[in-house]
């Protein structure tokens, strides 16, 4: 699970303005990574554009979704990541960016755009980049995912417990009566030495 790109708009006019984006393209070659980014930029700019104030869209190409949100006070984000992180993290580290980077630049500063990244929106990126690290919901399904693993392998292993058992106990029955019958025999056997 990773995030590319989160990217953050003015929707007042129709063409959005890109006010602040952050970038992790790491993961892609050294030479590659230009070409990543030009296409991040304008997967961003093509989704701000045709989403109006008060929605939210989510749109899937290949191994990666793009979620696009924008309120109602005409401020949107855009957020690029691969297709397994979660869509409710990613909402909410979309709704966060954007209160904090409104915190940081009034709508009133927006003339001298764009601006550098906001530190405290650079740390979320990064928090965000493990949905489990910075999202407790999503840490505890992981848990309980982890303790339904652990409980199915449990349960396996009592089975396999279980037919062992079963096993010696079979075993234990076919013994008794083997040794019912050595007895009697060893019994009878004897009788002759008895001397009264």
């Amino acid at each position: 699970m990773k995030i590319l790109s989160l990217s953050i708009w003015n929707k007042e006019q129709e063409k959005g303005v890109e006010l602040m984006t952050i970038h992790d393209v790491t993961q892609f070659g050294y030479f590659q990574r230009s070409s990543v980014t030009e296409f991040l930029k304008f997967t961003a700019q093509f989704m701000a554009d045709r989403t109006a104030p008060g929605e939210r869209k989510s749109v899937k190409e290949k191994e990666y979704i793009c979620h696009t949100l924008v309120k109602s006070d005409k401020i949107g984000g855009v957020l690029i990541c691969d297709e397994e992180y979660p869509q409710r993290v990613a909402y909410s580290f979309l709704l966060k960016s954007l209160d904090d980077f409104l915190k940081k630049h009034p709508k009133s500063t927006w003339r001298n755009m764009p601006f550098p990244e906001v530190p405290e929106i650079r740390q979320q990126f990064d928090l965000f980049q493990d949905p489990r690290q910075a999202d407790s919901i999503t840490q505890i399904q992981g848990d309980l995912d982890e303790t339904k693993v652990i409980l199915y392998n449990t349960i396996e292993q009592v089975l396999e417990r279980g037919e062992k058992l079963d096993d010696i106990v079979a075993k234990s029955e076919n013994l008794s009566l083997t040794s019912k019958q050595f007895y009697k025999t060893a019994k009878s056997t004897n009788s002759c030495c008895n001397i009264l």
